[in-house]
């Protein structure tokens, strides 16, 4: 695979969620991630017709029972040649195992070992279950998302799962894996959704102890509070977005909805914001979207149309930079950021589990002999 990170090697320990994400940003940029799934989880499965599950591509299945003496010698021998671990168990489990940190870097004391948790590896919950709301809950940034009045709304699971999670621990154990290169040791990484999220919200925090956010929602500039950064719905009851922020990009914005500045309320006069939104929403749905789209068009008016998922891949702007791809026939994000040197590959679609047992194996240097015991054995399928 090409990409920045061509020659790191990964070895990932199948689970959900946040851990994917990592090991799929990380294979998206080129590094050769082979994915550890669980025996029991190979039932076969046609390689002409993949699975839809876009966090799983771009990488290699193999299929191993952790029970199993053998199976956990298998995995011991991929770290010996890998870089980075990636696992996403509850605090111990790797441990009980016998592929815990220390096992793994008295084998590799260059390999950095990636934690994914909600809670942390320690503190009184990391024992705890969990998901993203529990984890956006705790770390405060739950109750900065909604309008007022109502219950905070999660924002499905992009904050704790992927944000929070998964990125931070992309971003950790690049970190990691940099110092590695020049101290010769590794280390272990403890990405905890709970801090991820807490970290995302490091703006409102800052904004808090500067008395320009209220600790609440939808009573703020940047939460729905404000008539100049909202949501509104068209006259064919689809949406549009709005941010006009910044005087000269709130003054175009008035311009374009053809509303007289000196009769609309002092643009940051918090009291007056109820009655300009409600202003502007009348305004708004006198048109569709399309006719607003047409209205905006090359403007610097902060304005965007809400989009669906399935309308998003074919925008104009979105078809022009690649920002999706179909692979497999599947509609996705394509890798993300840009290089303008170590360009990503196109994605390969994602595996059955222990679809490469044997090729992947094999290519991380073990022996058609060798690969026969261990079957024989049941220690991989």
């Amino acid at each position: 695979m090409p990409g920045p990170l061509a020659g790191v090697k990964v070895v990932e320990l199948a689970g959900l969620g946040p851990g994917p994400f990592a090991a799929m940003m990380l294979a998206d940029m080129g590094a050769d991630v082979i994915k550890v799934d669980r025996a029991g989880a190979a039932r076969g499965g046609n390689p002409d017709a993949p699975p839809a599950d876009v966090l799983h591509r771009n990488r290699q299945s193999i299929a191993v029972d952790l029970k199993n003496p053998d199976g956990v010698a298998t995995v011991l021998r991929l770290v010996e040649q890998a870089d980075i671990l990636i696992e996403g168990f509850r605090p111990g489990v790797c441990e009980r195992l016998g592929i815990g940190p220390d096992v793994c870097t008295a084998r590799n004391p260059k390999l950095v070992f990636g934690r994914m948790t909600g809670w942390g590896q320690d503190g009184p919950m990391a024992p705890r279950a969990g998901h993203d709301i529990n984890y956006i809950a705790l770390s405060g940034t739950l109750a900065m998302i909604g309008r007022e009045g109502e219950r905070p709304v999660p924002p499905v699971n992009l904050v704790g799962d992927f944000g929070g999670g998964g990125m931070l621990l992309a971003f950790g154990v690049l970190a990691a894996l940099t110092e590695a290169r020049s101290s010769g040791r590794g280390q272990v990484v403890d990405a905890a959704m709970v801090d991820g999220a807490a970290l995302l919200a490091s703006m409102m925090y800052g904004l808090k102890a500067m008395g320009m956010w209220d600790g609440g929602q939808g009573g703020n500039m940047l939460d729905t509070g404000a008539h100049f950064y909202e949501v509104y719905e068209t006259s064919d009851g689809k949406f549009v977005s709005i941010g006009g922020i910044e005087p000269q990009f709130y003054a175009e914005l008035l311009e374009r909805l053809e509303l007289d500045p000196e009769s609309m309320p002092p643009q940051h006069d918090a009291t007056q914001w109820p009655k300009s939104k409600q202003i502007i929403a009348d305004r708004v749905a006198m048109k569709t979207r399309d006719e607003w789209d047409a209205v905006f068009d090359g403007s610097d008016a902060c304005y965007a149309p809400v989009l669906q998922p399935t309308e998003a891949t074919v925008h104009p702007h979105n078809v022009e930079r690649g920002t999706f791809v179909t692979i497999a026939g599947v509609d996705q994000p394509a890798p993300a950021p840009r290089f303008s040197r170590t360009p990503a590959a196109t994605p390969t679609p994602p595996a059955h589990a222990g679809q490469h047992t044997d090729v992947a194996l094999t290519r991380w240097g073990f022996s058609t002999s060798e690969l026969a015991s261990l079957r024989e054995g049941d220690a991989i399928a």
